[in-house]
């Protein structure tokens, strides 16, 4: 899941926010899920600029609480060579990605 995070902070009311969004409506959403964020807080146009949702510090420290992950930078690498058209550079990401998912399980 590919969410983001800023480190702005804007005044609502007693509260300080910054903004969340991510690469697809699909994933933005399912971490205001996860975080429970209610749905009919997101930002989009023609209201902003950009399709978001502002999210108070705390909601923001869960979002990345639920984001950390030790083997996400592993990931992340394997996926880009198992997606390599040289064969051996795609076979090493397969394999690492099946390592992952077996530590993790």
């Amino acid at each position: 899941m590919t969410v983001y995070v800023d480190d702005v902070r804007h005044g609502f009311g007693r509260m300080v926010m910054c903004h969340m969004w991510a690469d697809s409506l699909d994933e933005l959403l399912a971490m205001a899920d996860r975080i429970g964020l209610q749905r009919r807080w997101l930002q989009q146009p023609p209201k902003a600029s950009w399709v978001h949702f502002d999210v108070s510090l705390a909601l923001k420290a869960k979002a990345i609480e639920a984001l950390t992950d030790k083997f996400g930078p592993l990931e992340h690498l394997a996926r880009r060579d198992a997606a390599s058209p040289v064969a051996e550079i795609a076979e090493r990401g397969r394999r690492k990605l099946e390592q992952i998912a077996r530590v993790r399980s």
